[in-house]
């Protein structure tokens, strides 16, 4: 039996990692965001570290990569070979994220995943969008930012995660031909959010499975 898996792109301040979470929760499965790392990390025998300061960030710099590569010596297993540390770092990831769509039905937040799992029959992709005014106003709440500061952590955070995963995949960050669906959460409201992404998860279902919608 087929897993089902949400993967969920997010703009920053939109709100998708608690509408992954929220998801999760009301379907009963697991939320997987920055767990993602840990998991990433166990099975390539990279340190989390590592991880973490790659997470969805293209590091083109050459002296980063060869520091942290000196860093990751002995760390990191010979499966991965003389690849770049950038390289490892996505590839142990994308491994990792097939590996919980074929273990258990499960939400994922961010990192590529519906590229990694672009083959898997249960996939559905979304992502979360909203407008600047109320992306900031979100993060000034949660981070306790001004609003000067909230909105240039917003757009550092976009470019980063755009830059990241138009390197990685053939598709384009937020457009909406990369995801099956695209959502305005300062429209529709965090429960909203969920409740759509549940409606779309049982017709993709029934569609699969042949039933008349």
């Amino acid at each position: 039996m087929t897993n089902n898996v949400i993967t969920i792109g997010r703009q920053c301040g939109s709100g998708g990692r608690e509408i992954g979470q929220k998801l999760a929760e009301e379907l009963g499965i697991r939320c997987y965001d920055k767990e993602l790392l840990e998991r990433a990390a166990k099975d390539s025998g990279l340190c989390r570290e590592i991880f973490e300061s790659n997470d969805e960030r293209h590091n083109r710099s050459f002296l980063y990569s060869l520091v942290m590569d000196t860093y990751s010596m002995g760390y990191a297993s010979s499966v991965y070979g003389d690849m770049p540390i950038n390289q490892k770092v996505f590839l142990a990831q994308f491994e990792a994220i097939r590996k919980l769509a074929e273990e258990e039905p499960c939400v994922i937040v961010g990192r590529c995943a519906d590229y990694a799992l672009a083959e898997h029959p249960g996939l559905l992709s979304v992502f979360i969008h909203s407008d600047m005014d109320t992306r900031v106003n979100r993060i000034m709440r949660v981070r306790n930012l001004d609003a000067k500061k909230a909105k240039e952590l917003v757009s550092k955070t976009d470019k980063q995660r755009s830059s990241y995963y138009n390197y990685y995949t053939s598709k384009s960050w937020g457009a909406s031909d990369s995801y099956h669906l695209c959502l305005d959460s300062g429209k529709l409201g965090i429960d909203g959010t969920v409740a759509v992404i549940k409606q779309a998860l049982s017709l993709a279902s029934a569609q699969e499975k042949g039933y008349v919608i």
